[in-house]
């Protein structure tokens, strides 16, 4: 802990790591206190319910997550940041409505975003510590146990609508979060209080799988997402057609929703699409080999599922194609495909092609 700083010194040192992070490329930061209580209340509901399905690591860390100081000890603060990732003119509606195109989730279009994200929050903690004279400074970028939607709350970066994510009325929520935990005890900003969506409902209508179980209650079992991303073992088959063509994540309860009519695309280089994805045949990713697709996910967010999970999901889109010579001759090439998994999926789209194996 550096030496006591004055409430004048905290203010300042308030204003600065705001004019700092806009240098680093972020768009918005926000200081939080620690009283997170009402979303702990709600997390334990929501593990309780099961909605959190196979990703067992929510439920762990006991009250880590939601009591920073139980994380890293003497947190009194935590800095949240946010940095827009759209990329411009990736025309997702248009993806969306070409069942022979793969759609990606625009976040994922780029290069990773932790590794970036995580270099500039660094950054921006070794300048507070010599800037303060000490004081304790973890950066946190889907990296720990963090309820970051939560924190960005406390911080008045927005507010967690009614499709969960987070929302800023200047900003909508095509944006990454990240955090810097301090034992400084700096001037916290006003949390978001008034939750701004109104009477809409245009997210929770518009989810493919119905995956809301209401207003603020996402069942991750249904979720694109999770189905696509975390999800490891077989999808569910009564899910299966709802998905589409959407390959690795899913953005339709964000396209829809009236806030991210203020959103603005990226400046960020870095998130710009790489190897022609933001607009692939599915045949094409479907017949790379695994060189091939861990070559064209270098640094990038899709390689986390390997290749075997991406042939799984790509099955599962060309299953929801129009039919075509195509797309039948790409299926039967996998149908000895080494996994059980991919040749479980394969069969499934092959008999929605109507075609024998």
């Amino acid at each position: 802990m550096p030496e006591q700083l004055t409430p004048e010194q905290q203010q300042v040192l308030a204003e600065q790591i705001r004019e700092w992070a806009a240098e680093l490329g972020f768009q918005q930061a926000g200081i939080a206190d620690v009283d997170l209580g009402e979303h702990e209340e709600y997390l334990q509901k929501w593990l309780d319910a099961g909605y959190h399905g196979s990703m067992d690591y929510m439920a762990r860390h006991g009250h880590k997550r939601s009591r920073p100081a139980a994380l890293v000890p003497g947190t009194c603060r935590v800095i949240s940041l946010r940095m827009d990732y759209l990329p411009a003119d990736t025309e997702p509606l248009r993806l969306l409505a070409s069942p022979e195109k793969a759609y990606i989730s625009r976040y994922a279009l780029g290069r990773d975003y932790h590794k970036l994200i995580r270099g500039r929050l660094a950054k921006l903690a070794r300048r507070l510590e010599a800037e303060a004279g000490g004081g304790h400074y973890r950066a946190c970028v889907d990296s720990a146990p963090v309820l970051e939607r939560a924190i960005a709350e406390r911080a008045g970066l927005g507010w967690i609508a009614k499709n969960t994510m987070l929302i800023n009325s200047r900003a909508g929520s095509w944006f990454f979060l990240g955090e810097i935990y301090t034992d400084l005890p700096l001037p916290p900003d006003r949390p978001g209080q008034e939750k701004h969506c109104g009477s809409c409902t245009a997210c929770l209508e518009i989810c493919p799988t119905d995956a809301f179980a209401g207003p603020f209650r996402l069942d991750a079992r249904k979720c694109i997402s999770y189905l696509t991303i975390e999800h490891r073992g077989s999808i569910d088959p009564a899910l299966r057609p709802l998905i589409g063509n959407r390959v690795f994540g899913c953005d339709d309860c964000q396209l829809v929703c009236p806030w991210n009519k203020f959103a603005r695309a990226t400046d960020e280089g870095d998130f710009r699409p790489r190897h022609g994805l933001a607009d692939r045949d599915l045949v094409t990713l479907f017949l790379w080999d695994e060189a091939t697709f861990l070559q064209c996910t270098e640094g990038s967010a899709i390689r986390r599922i390997g290749h075997e999970r991406w042939l799984r999901n790509l099955a599962v889109a060309l299953g929801n194609a129009p039919f075509s010579e195509g797309v039948v001759a790409a299926l039967r090439s996998r149908l000895d495909f080494p996994s059980a998994l991919v040749r479980e999926h394969v069969a499934w789209a092959l008999q929605r092609q109507g075609a024998a194996g």
